[in-house]
């Protein structure tokens, strides 16, 4: 299994010229071989990255002499990684690659052999040594790296591969939950505790909107620009790390007390074309935590189900298994017309997420929801990790 340990670096302001440096050059190489790849297919070709490198190996120092300022692996890697763009892109992955732009997400990339860790220190090639915030934390085979810049910071992303039995942790308990994720509640517990969500953007949205009326006042590219678009990045950052900050706690805490989780695959794409809830989608981070869920899985050896996003998880009553022909998303409480209970709306779907468990692993619940299945049509798949 890959990991990497992202750390915050503290460089010199020389180490920092060069980081910049570094960037810049990544950045033109990547945009030279777009341009070329671009160039050769509207002739009838078919570029492909190595091809691209070669060609450009016998001009490079004459058509830009500056690249010998820099490490060999800012002006190769670039080529590599357009020639997965394009992978990625050919499969449904992923856009048509664009051209990169300056100030967004400026980085490049460290070979395995190009540098070295020491306790809180790192040696890259060129500038030397270069302070970290911590050390780091992994052990096994390092991969690589890659040096990037958020506002003001500047981090390095180190990638190591881990043997799976190095890596996995203890649990403090086996139980079971069911997770329904909401806009007004991040997430419902089946057990019926309510998780609420951070809401960083909303929180910040009117120092962001102040901000971005500043920088449209000023003159483009002028010092006062760049000063408030740099202003403007740490309140991104901002919210961005209480975003992460809260998915992290949240997801080890999940894997580290429960043995089986069950969650709904939801559809972020399609849920965010609703123009009056997409904001309030976006900002709650549903993407990353199932990412972090799924990922921390393996790690805590848990067992991870992801029920199919048709599954009427609101609908079905979590106590006899009667179906409501249709349920409005303002009605957050329903009463069931077979039995009389009343349901709290997403209380009930994480008790029917989790009751799906049972379908998989029947030790986990004692509900049998076997006839309801059947009769419903359920299609879920499960990534059990165990």
């Amino acid at each position: 299994m890959n990991l990497a340990h992202k750390i915050r670096l503290v460089p010199t302001p020389e180490q920092e010229q060069y980081f910049r440096k570094a960037c810049g050059v990544s950045r033109l190489i990547y945009n030279y071989a777009l341009e070329e790849w671009n160039k050769q297919y509207t002739e009838g070709l078919k570029p492909n990255g190595r091809d691209l490198l070669k060609q450009f190996n016998k001009i490079k120092y004459e058509k830009y002499p500056f690249l010998k300022d820099v490490h060999r692996d800012c002006n190769s890697q670039p080529f590599r990684n357009l020639q997965q763009a394009f992978v990625n892109f050919f499969k449904g992955l992923s856009g048509h690659p664009i051209f990169k732009k300056r100030g967004e997400h400026d980085s490049f990339y460290l070979a395995n052999d190009t540098f070295d860790l020491k306790e809180n220190m790192i040696r890259m090639p060129k500038i030397g040594w270069i302070k970290m915030r911590q050390s780091f934390r992994f052990v096994g085979k390092i991969m690589n790296a890659t040096v990037s810049r958020e506002a003001d910071r500047w981090y390095v992303s180190i990638s190591v591969e881990i043997k799976d039995e190095n890596i996995i942790k203890e649990r403090i308990s086996n139980n079971s939950v069911g997770i329904d994720l909401g806009v007004k509640d991040f997430a419902v517990l089946s057990t019926g505790e309510k998780i609420e969500g951070p809401k960083p953007f909303k929180k910040l949205q009117k120092q962001i909107s102040r901000k971005q009326r500043q920088l449209s006042k000023k003159k483009l590219h002028s010092s006062n620009w760049y000063k408030c678009k740099e202003e403007l990045s740490k309140l991104y950052l901002r919210v961005k790390n209480i975003r992460k900050d809260f998915l992290h706690k949240f997801s080890t805490w999940l894997c580290r007390e429960n043995q089986a989780i069950a969650i709904e695959d939801l559809n972020v794409v399609g849920l965010v074309q609703n123009h009056k809830l997409a904001k309030a989608i976006l900002d709650m981070g549903w993407s990353e935590f199932k990412r972090q869920l799924t990922y921390k899985s393996k790690i805590y050896n848990n067992d991870l189900l992801i029920v199919d996003r048709f599954f009427p998880s609101s609908k079905l009553c979590s106590d006899c298994g009667h179906k409501l022909e249709k349920l409005d998303l303002s009605q957050r409480e329903w009463i069931c017309p077979k039995c009389g209970v009343v349901h709290d709306r997403d209380e009930n779907a994480a008790i029917n997420l989790l009751n799906q468990l049972g379908q998989v692993m029947p030790e986990v619940t004692p509900v049998d929801m076997t006839n309801v299945v059947n009769e419903t049509g359920i299609s879920l798949w499960t990534c059990n990790n165990a």
